[in-house]
């Protein structure tokens, strides 16, 4: 039974036989006709079919949602039993905002270093795919913000808090200031993360609330592509205190702090609500804890 609903939510989540087959390492055929038994288990049709996957009947829908839990919690007792036999291991996939990805490794490494048995996948995600994805069970947990959107039925654990500065280059305007405005950072050339990016969302807030309102001529979902543009010398940016420092620090870009006022938003560890964790979850809260623990 297991084994058939992890095939259904592939489906759902694909809405493709063939990329639901190839997600879970059978055939076509063979997914079909797992389906199918389901359907004859319960006693009711799941899916929508024609030439071609047609989407979920109502009753799919109410046993995608029961069979998401059912999963999670076979999930967590295979590893709670694996954690009895060999001690933590198995994997952990770790969905994170990109303007959090210069601090994860102060989460994973010390969190690797006490359990070398758990190998840890890093994806870059937007805060809604991050929570998306919890919920359909492709992730384990997230780094997301923590006040400034609604996160629903999560665990959380703040990690630290963000800051933010006016990224440019040495030379231009306002690289010898000591601190900016976010009106006056707005009346330079930026660059910017693009709409779909909640520190985007963030940073558009504070201009609005600055009275001003920009279309910026450069967007992008890389934090790497916006740092590329400023080191031109033709744009600016407003980014995250640690992701400047990793360029400012040598000198190359400069990083100034934005006032008026000096914004600050709380970053933090997410996983499903579940009691009791999976031990590998577990332990990973611990860390992110303990990392907590030391920044205050």
């Amino acid at each position: 039974m297991i084994d058939k609903l992890e095939m259904f939510i592939a489906l759902a989540r694909e809405r493709h036989f063939g990329r639901a087959a190839q997600v879970c390492g059978v055939t076509q055929p063979s997914l079909s006709s797992a389906i199918r038994q389901l359907e004859d288990q319960l006693g009711v049709q799941l899916v929508f079919r024609g030439s071609r996957f047609q989407g979920l009947t109502p009753e799919g829908q109410r046993v995608l949602d029961r069979a998401l839990k059912i999963v999670a919690d076979a999930r967590a007792l295979k590893d709670e039993m694996r954690a009895v036999r060999t001690g933590l291991s198995g994997n952990l996939r770790l969905g994170v905002i990109p303007t959090a990805l210069p601090m994860v490794a102060d989460l994973t490494g010390p969190f690797t270093a006490r359990h070398p048995g758990v190998k840890v996948t890093i994806l870059s995600r937007t805060s809604i795919e991050i929570l998306a994805q919890i919920e359909s069970l492709d992730l384990d947990a997230g780094i997301t913000y923590l006040d400034n959107e609604p996160l629903g039925r999560v665990s959380q654990v703040p990690l630290y808090a963000e800051f933010y500065r006016f990224l440019c280059a040495p030379g231009t305007p306002l690289s010898t200031r000591t601190s900016v405005t976010w009106a006056e950072a707005a009346e330079q050339p930026l660059c910017l993360l693009t709409g779909d990016m909640q520190n985007r969302r963030i940073v558009s807030q504070h201009l609005a609330e600055a009275g001003v309102q920009i279309t910026p001529a450069i967007e992008s979902n890389s934090t790497i592509a916006l740092v590329s543009h400023v080191m031109t010398g033709r744009w600016a940016s407003v980014v995250p205190m640690r992701l400047a420092r990793l360029f400012a620090d040598g000198g190359r870009l400069v990083a100034i702090p934005i006032v008026q006022p000096e914004a600050e938003h709380t970053v933090g560890l997410i996983t499903a609500r579940r009691e009791p964790q999976t031990p590998v979850l577990a332990a990973l809260i611990e860390a992110a804890g303990r990392m907590a623990s030391l920044r205050t």
